[in-house]
């Protein structure tokens, strides 16, 4: 089943158990999908495509939830980690950061990386491995610790 058919269910669902929080997340989550396919020009995304844009709104959540607590809005805090945690129902099971450590070790020896100028190489050989299973600052920060 696509991403789009779960959201249908979910969203069809939702609204049989009136729950108006639930389903204006769904919402918004289709709107996005359905946003970057017209961006796109296609009809429907890969699965590829469908991770990169549930990425997206999972970190824009938790941006959001970073200066919501930097401001002290406890109500909008909430409601935002209600959100994030209904997105990240969709989202791929998270790599563990010793398994991210794992796949950046065998990233900087496939890519030859010595320093910190190699970065650019091992970032784009790791990415695609991690994508949607790992945060980037993570990814990032372990690079740039085992490069220096």
């Amino acid at each position: 089943m696509s991403l789009l058919e779960r959201l249908n269910e979910d969203m069809k669902q939702a609204m049989k158990n009136k729950e108006k929080e639930k389903l204006s997340v769904i919402r918004l989550m289709k709107a996005a999908l359905q946003n970057e396919a017209i961006k796109l020009g296609q009809q429907q995304l890969s699965e590829e495509e469908e991770l990169t844009v549930l990425s997206r709104e999972v970190k824009q959540r938790k941006d959001s939830l970073l200066e919501f607590q930097k401001a002290d809005r406890d109500d909008l805090v909430e409601k935002v980690q209600q959100e994030l945690a209904f997105v990240e129902k969709y989202m791929p099971p998270q790599l563990s950061e010793e398994e991210v450590e794992s796949l950046v070790k065998e990233a900087i020896s496939q890519s030859g990386a010595t320093s910190k100028t190699d970065m650019g190489k091992v970032m784009g050989i790791l990415m695609p491995k991690v994508k949607g299973k790992a945060d980037g600052s993570l990814v990032s920060k372990l690079v740039q610790r085992h490069l220096s």
